[in-house]
């Protein structure tokens, strides 16, 4: 394996920045392009940067080495960041609204992208069993901290659903996952192989204006996360076994001062799709 010159790539993603930053999206395109020569692991996110420009083609998801490489960089400010400076709060709606509904208690909870916790912080005591899987190392660590979860795993979401041969689970919960991934099908099929008939996934998505998707199932946006179209959510729900129970509207995060629009969906599994 080609060893990375990191000062050369370092240069090269600072000149690409600086080119998006100043609006030639043309040479930005070039330079990230050439980044993605320099590291085809994509650390930083060269192929989501330029998706979000509205060049090249969409990827299916998010690279993994940038998604654990964002994540570990983070780990130890995470929650200030996200909690306290961008009114993230989409643990405590998944609480509030299964609390409006009736669901629960819960044997088993498979938590993926369980980052610091923050989700298998607000249901721990309405489920028996939490299993916890991040693709960030560091993350984990913060969460194993707290001693939340029975069991924690260092691996990528779909990766995980697609090898798991342990226990079912009767609650799947992904927030703030979607974001990193493109296509659905992966992780929406590999939650049902993993979910005992009428249990439940429950998932936060982003979404951008239906004149910006214009028809696309999902895009980059302007901030190089992945928004999806309520209506393709919907069909591979469908597809893949899965009732939905119910979409509610929320504000994901704030992001430069502005609501970032996304849904909470809540999703019931019926059997083999």
């Amino acid at each position: 394996m080609k060893k990375i010159d990191e000062e050369a790539l370092a240069e090269a993603y600072n000149r690409a920045l600086a080119l998006e930053k100043s609006g030639d999206v043309d040479a930005a395109v070039k330079a990230y392009q050439h980044v993605l020569e320099l590291d085809p692991d994509d650390h930083g996110g060269a192929a989501v940067r330029i998706a979000s420009m509205g060049r090249g083609e969409t990827p299916m998801k998010a690279p993994d080495a940038y998604v654990e490489t964002l994540f570990d960089q983070h780990a130890e400010v995470f929650e200030d960041v996200l909690v306290e400076q961008l009114g993230y709060h989409v643990p405590m709606l998944v609480r509030q609204r299964l609390q409006a509904l009736h669901l629960g208690p819960f044997r088993r909870l498979l938590d993926l992208g369980c980052g610091t916790g923050l989700t298998g912080g607000t249901l721990r005591d309405v489920v028996g069993d939490m299993t916890g899987i991040d693709i960030s190392e560091k993350m984990v660590e913060v969460a194993h901290e707290k001693d939340l979860y029975e069991t924690l795993f260092v691996a990528e979401v779909e990766d995980f659903l697609d090898d798991n041969d342990e226990e079912l689970f009767d609650i799947i919960t992904a927030t703030d996952v979607l974001p990193y991934l493109g296509a659905l099908e992966p992780l929406f099929f590999g939650a049902a192989d993993n979910m005992t008939p009428g249990g439940l996934f429950i998932f936060s998505s982003e979404t951008l204006p239906e004149g910006v998707l214009a028809g696309r199932s999902f895009m980059v946006g302007p901030h190089q996360r992945f928004a999806h179209a309520l209506s393709y959510i919907r069909d591979r729900l469908a597809d893949t076994g899965f009732d939905v129970l119910e979409v509610t509207d929320i504000n994901v995060r704030m992001e430069d001062g502005k609501p970032t629009p996304g849904h909470l969906v809540i999703a019931k599994y019926r059997s083999e799709a």
